[in-house]
């Protein structure tokens, strides 16, 4: 598995985020993203998700441009935006049954085990927009761990946890690495993982 971005130009209004942006990612890797606000991090990785055009460059996975195979580099990708963007009226348990309905998700998978290990075993039926912050994000994060992507893009994945649940955040994003998945992700928070980490800093 490879994600491989060549000659990136990004605009917003008429300012220029970042161009000529270049970075190579294979199976067993995490690219970290610092910068200031504004710099262009969140369009970043919409970009590499197909959720936005740049101005110039090309995007390849597997040394194929993703808009030829869009659809294929959708079944690999899972994407975590800066909103948690689960459903309020539903609880935890229903959110997780949502996710297996609308995406391809791993047989046999145990959602309650899931969400137990996310820290909201007792939590689970109640409606999600009763849970703080910090469980509503636990809430997307363990959506994670039902699809079969390879490519996890993340921004901001540690906003409103608490020491535990950046904690459990790093043991998933470790165990993510280990088994051959790439992560790319936005963050002021350290990423702790024994697996290589790259640093990109725009601005």
């Amino acid at each position: 598995m490879r994600l491989s971005v060549h000659d990136l130009e990004c605009v917003r209004g008429e300012r220029l985020l970042f161009s000529r942006l270049n970075f190579d990612l294979k199976a067993g890797e995490l690219l970290h993203i610092e910068g200031a606000n504004g710099c262009g991090k969140t369009s970043l990785l919409r970009i590499l998700c197909g959720l936005g055009r740049p101005e110039e460059g090309e995007i390849r996975w597997n040394q194929r441009p993703i808009d030829r195979i869009y659809h294929q580099f959708l079944e690999q990708l899972a994407y975590l935006g800066h909103h948690p963007g689960i459903k309020g009226e539903l609880s935890p348990l229903e959110n997780l049954r949502l996710v297996t309905r609308l995406h391809r998700t791993r047989a046999g998978v145990d959602l309650e085990e899931i969400l137990g290990a996310a820290g909201l075993g007792k939590h689970i039926d109640v409606p999600a927009r009763t849970l703080s912050a910090g469980q509503r994000q636990r809430i997307a994060l363990a959506r994670l761990l039902l699809q079969k992507a390879r490519l996890w893009v993340l921004d901001e994945p540690f906003t409103s946890l608490d020491v535990h649940g950046i904690a459990w955040v790093q043991s998933l994003l470790d165990k993510h690495l280990r088994t051959g998945g790439l992560v790319v992700l936005t963050s002021h928070q350290t990423v702790d993982t024994q697996c290589p980490v790259r640093t990109l800093r725009l601005g």
